[in-house]
């Protein structure tokens, strides 16, 4: 499966621009790409703003990346700032070539920037089934929780995590998509945005894909760029046959 890396320099609350820039980069996506991955809240950068940035989901910008995927046969992923049934939600969405979509809502809302005060959390995480691979993605945060992240009973295959993730904590980021990938036995793709936003937070981006041992297949990136690879499920399947570090797993349950 060939995947696309967009780290991007978001624009503060600048939704009109964010969307322009996203759409441009969409166009430019190498032919047989099979799933591109964009960062958090890549229309507005991460805001305690809802009320300025939101989109409904029935947003004409909604309709627009569905037709791009149509049109270029290509899954999309990212999370946007989404308002429903007067909630606000940091909603990721997963948008396969057809059209067709899932949703998923951040669980794990940031408290030290106060996310829990204005954005409502989701229950459940989701597994994807696409090209052969089971992937589960999820929301920056989310990203310091293990159990939620457990491969319980080999579900998924591929673990996605999109972010808003500062200079100043980019050692834990690093770290942590190491631990999930090592620990689930799973190739891990993390897309962090870049740029700086208006609270002052730096953000070199280093974006990565790692197999399921923590080894490197796209180091850390740094700045503006589209990164892509090739994943490979095969000696996924063969490692987890062979070491059956899932099946001694303990079951975890969350409440």
């Amino acid at each position: 499966m060939k995947i696309a890396l967009i780290q991007a320099p978001l624009v503060w609350e600048d939704v009109e621009n964010n969307k322009k820039y996203f759409v441009e980069k969409l166009h430019e996506i190498e032919k047989e790409t099979d799933l591109v991955v964009l960062p958090e809240m890549f229309t507005s950068g991460f805001t305690m703003n809802p009320e300025r940035v939101f989109l409904a989901m029935n947003d004409s910008f909604i309709a627009e990346l569905i037709q791009i995927c149509i049109i270029k046969k290509i899954a999309l992923t990212g999370s946007i700032v989404i308002k429903e049934n007067d909630r606000f939600y940091n909603r990721l969405f997963f948008i396969r070539p057809s059209g067709e979509y899932i949703t998923y809502d951040k669980r794990h809302l940031f408290s030290l920037a106060g996310e829990e005060k204005v954005y409502h959390s989701g229950k459940e995480r989701i597994v994807v089934e696409y090209k052969g691979w089971n992937i589960c993605p999820l929301i920056c945060y989310d990203l310091r929780f293990p159990a939620f992240s457990r491969n319980t009973n080999s579900v998924y295959d591929l673990l996605i995590y999109v972010a808003s993730w500062p200079d100043q904590r980019i050692f834990a980021w690093d770290t942590l998509l190491k631990a999930r990938a090592i620990e689930n036995m799973s190739h891990i793709i993390g897309v962090n945005r870049c740029g700086k936003d208006e609270n002052n937070n730096v953000y070199s981006g280093h974006s990565q894909v790692l197999d399921y041992m923590g080894q490197p297949i796209i180091l850390p990136l740094k700045g503006e760029q589209i990164a892509y690879c090739i994943l490979e499920k095969e000696t996924q399947d063969k490692a987890r046959q062979k070491f059956g570090f899932l099946r001694d797993a303990d079951s975890v349950s969350i409440s």
